[in-house]
């Protein structure tokens, strides 16, 4: 029911004056007011009903000062006296004993809001019905609770909407904006770049300008009822009306890079923002705001890793629940023991010798299945459960040396070879990490072997020497695998204590059939050579491809011509069998 103003309602005895919203409503006249009314500390008033009539019999002081009768009345004051008068009769007519609702009006200072209950007076003999009107003033709890949900619905920073108040602004517009005909509307996800490094640099007061300066140029670039939020850390949001579809969402995509383009001064520092921006489009005004939200930021998300403008894709949504769902489950797994490591056989490819195992991660969990190891080590690593994960996989491998050792008798003449992330080596201490490893498991340095790619050496050289140079006070060998698909040079190859380089596979599987990948191979073997440096060759699938790479000088292979990786027990199991044979 709509809630409406009684300001305009006269208290008078003299004479019978309409009550405003109908002339079937009159003062009573000659009637004395209760001298309980008086006393109550709220407004309060009489009101008698008969033939269909409301009559005001009297009202304490309190109700007139708050509803004294006004000499002007204005069509928009009749509009709520009206509406205020159909509130009454229809709890007059419902037969009901009482009855409570909100009543505002406009008051000089703002609106004014009371909570009104009314109730029926006992009846008495020869006198028409009565009943009691009250109401207590709540403008003070009101503007506190606005204020309040102001302020939960509101960023206190940039005083944009935050992520609550996103969705508040969003299901207004669609509900009370004029919309033309196959309108859509959008979701544009912003995502700032190398924020944290602003804050670790120069200060949380610096990042605090930063986000205030942006929120003021990307408002800039908004468009009448498109809205503006902050709905994280360093994640902006943009609801946008869209007349004409993708072209319009571009177009503001457009304007927002604009407006981002010229840096921003901090301290002394002229600070160049860069952002990530994922964009997804409605089907019709009836989609969930919300999951639009969730397909913008999925598409941000890709546009982090592609450093593009992304377009929402159908099953991108799903790929990053997907994702959400590896990341709560593998960190589960880490903690239980939920992880296995499986052992790829290292081949001497000139005598046949086992020289090693490379050991990789494998995850079969209960909800969601095999995981494939692509799947959840990209997870690991965007979450950081990489760490955990990486520290997990070198003890692991270290104490299976130590078991294969007491099983055997003596220590085996083969080694284990560990991953190591780029995220890991940039976030934990990894040469303690091995130390501790070898010493728990009580075995020496040279049978760990550290794999380590280019990209991770190139990302923070300086860095990666003093990690290697570590490990080599370990004993322990380092090799840079994937060799080849980065940008490593003689120079840089020729100043790090590297032991091994490992040829990418996809430059091995194919090198029989394509001359320039052989022409690769064996410029990687003379390079090695003249380094002093041993190769080990990935991917070998076929007998011609051992035999080729043997005749090549290669030092080892490994691939599934050899053998697939295996559990702890059966790579034990084939080590064996192969060393009786050779020993025999």
């Amino acid at each position: 029911m709509e809630s409406t103003s009684v300001r305009n309602l006269p208290v008078k005895k003299a004479s019978a004056t309409p009550l405003q919203g109908g002339d079937d409503a009159h003062l009573a006249s000659g009637i004395n007011m209760p001298d309980w009314l008086s006393a109550l500390p709220q407004l309060a008033a009489i009101f008698s009903y008969e033939n269909n009539e409301i009559t005001l019999v009297g009202g304490n002081a309190r109700f007139a000062a708050a509803f004294q009768a006004q000499s002007e009345r204005t069509d928009a004051a009749a509009k709520m006296a009206a509406a205020w008068r159909d509130r009454v009769l229809s709890f007059i007519r419902s037969g009901r004993d009482s009855d409570s609702f909100e009543l505002r009006r406009d008051g000089k200072l703002g609106p004014e809001y009371f909570m009104c209950t009314i109730g029926r007076l006992p009846a008495v003999d020869g006198r028409p019905e009565h009943y009691l009107f009250t109401a207590t003033d709540r403008t003070g709890e009101r503007t506190i609770e606005k204020n309040l949900r102001r302020e939960l619905l509101s960023d206190g920073l940039t005083a944009l909407p935050n992520r609550t108040g996103f969705g508040e602004e969003i299901d207004d517009r669609l509900a009370n904006f004029a919309w033309p005909d196959k309108a859509q509307f959008g979701i544009i996800a912003i995502d700032l770049s190398r924020f944290s490094r602003v804050n670790e640099s120069l200060g949380p007061m610096a990042g605090d300008e930063l986000l205030i300066t942006v929120a003021k140029r990307l408002k800039s670039s908004l468009r009448q009822g498109d809205v503006l939020a902050r709905i994280g850390g360093n994640d902006f949001a943009i609801f946008a009306r869209l007349n004409n579809g993708l072209s319009d969402a571009l177009h503001i995509v457009q304007r927002i890079k604009e407006a981002l383009s010229s840096p921003i001064r901090l301290s002394d520092l002229q600070i160049r923002v860069d952002c990530a921006i994922g964009c997804a489009l409605s089907l019709n005004l009836d989609d969930d705001p919300d999951d639009v939200v969730r397909k913008a930021q999925a598409a941000v998300k890709i546009a982090k890793r592609s450093g593009k403008v992304e377009i929402y894709r159908n099953g991108v949504l799903k790929e990053a629940q997907r994702r959400f769902s590896i990341e709560s489950r593998l960190r589960e797994a880490l903690a239980q023991g939920g992880l296995t490591l499986a052992y790829q056989p290292l081949i001497h490819l000139q005598t046949g010798e086992i020289t090693g195992f490379e050991a990789l991660a494998r995850w079969n969990d209960e909800e969601l299945g095999h995981v494939p190891p692509v799947e959840f080590i990209a997870v690991a690593e965007e979450s950081g459960l990489i760490t955990p994960l990486g520290r997990w996989a070198a003890y692991e491998a270290a104490q299976a040396l130590s078991r294969w050792d007491a099983k055997f008798g003596q220590p085996l003449p083969v080694g284990v070879n560990v991953n190591l992330s780029p995220i890991q080596m940039a976030r934990d201490d990894v040469a303690s990490m091995f130390e501790e490893a070898l010493r728990y498991a009580g075995i020496s340095g040279h049978r760990l072997t550290a794999e380590l790619t280019e990209s991770a050496i190139i990302a923070d050289p300086d860095k990666a020497r003093k990690l290697l140079v570590a490990l080599k006070g370990l004993q322990m060998p380092i090799a840079m695998d994937d060799f080849g698909t980065g940008f490593s040079n003689l120079a840089s190859l020729h100043s790090l204590p590297i032991d091994i380089l490992k040829i990418d596979r996809s430059f091995v599987s194919t090198m029989l059939e394509d001359h320039d990948k052989a022409v690769i191979v064996r410029t990687i073997l003379s390079l090695a050579e003249s380094l002093n440096l041993k190769v080990t060759a990935e991917g070998i699938e076929t007998q011609a491809l051992a035999l080729a790479l043997q005749q090549m000088g290669c030092w080892q292979g490994q691939g599934y011509h050899f053998a697939k990786p295996m559990p702890e027990a059966e790579a034990f199991d084939y080590w064996r069998a192969r060393w009786n044979f050779e020993t025999i």
